[in-house]
C-alpha cells in the first residue's frame, strides 16, 4: 500500500514537473522572441537617425536632388510612426529603398564619392544593415524555435492548454527580393 502512494506521488511530481517545464519553455521562447522584435527596432532606429547626417552630407553635393532627399525623409518620418511590426518592416523597406538612391547619387558626384564624411556614413549604413538582416534573422530563428515547439509532440498538447498559437515569421515584401540591376 505504502509503495502504491509513492508510486503516485512520483508520477504526480513528475506531472507537476513536465508541465513546469513546458510552460516555462513557451515563456522563454515567446520572450526571446520579443527581445529579437525589440532588437529590430533598436536597428531601424539607428538607421533612422544616420540619415538626417547622410542627407544633410549629399545635399552639399547634389542640390538638384531634391526629390531623393524628400523620398528619404518622408520614409525615415514613417519609420518614426510605425507603431506595429508590419508598418514598421514596411516603414524599414521603404527607407532602405530610398537609401539606395542616395547611395546611387554618389555614383554621379565623384567628389560625394571622395568625401570623408559620406564615406563614414555609407559604411556606418552598411554596418547598421547588416544588424538589421541579422537581427531579422535572429527573430525568425526564434520563430522557428517556438513553432517547432507548439507543432511537435508533446509542445503540441501543451500548447492548447497554455492557449499557445504558432507565431508568423517576419517576411521581405516581393520588390525587396528582386535581384538588383547592376550596369557598368
Amino acid at each position: 500500500m505504502a509503495l502504491a502512494i509513492w508510486i503516485a506521488v512520483i508520477i504526480v511530481v513528475l506531472l507537476i514537473l513536465i508541465v513546469m517545464y513546458y510552460y516555462n519553455r513557451f515563456a522563454v521562447l515567446s520572450n526571446r522572441i520579443d527581445n529579437s522584435l525589440s532588437q529590430i527596432d533598436v536597428q531601424l532606429r539607428k538607421r533612422a537617425d544616420l540619415v538626417p547626417n547622410l542627407i544633410e552630407t549629399v545635399k552639399g553635393y547634389a542640390k538638384h536632388e531634391k526629390g531623393i532627399m524628400k523620398e528619404v525623409t518622408d520614409a525615415r518620418k514613417a519609420l518614426l510612426a510605425a507603431k506595429d511590426l508590419p508598418s514598421r518592416v514596411k516603414a524599414g523597406n521603404a527607407l532602405q529603398e530610398a537609401l539606395k538612391s542616395i547611395i546611387a547619387i554618389a555614383e554621379n558626384y565623384p567628389q560625394l564619392k571622395a568625401n570623408e564624411n559620406f564615406l563614414h556614413l555609407q559604411q556606418e549604413l552598411a554596418a547598421i544593415e547588416d544588424k538589421v538582416a541579422y537581427a531579422r534573422q535572429h527573430y525568425n530563428d526564434s520563430i522557428l524555435t517556438y513553432n517547432n515547439l507548439v507543432t511537435t509532440m508533446p509542445g503540441k498538447l501543451f500548447a492548447s492548454v497554455f492557449s499557445r498559437k504558432e507565431k508568423e515569421y517576419l517576411e521581405i515584401p516581393a520588390e525587396a527580393r528582386a535581384v538588383p540591376k547592376v550596369q557598368f
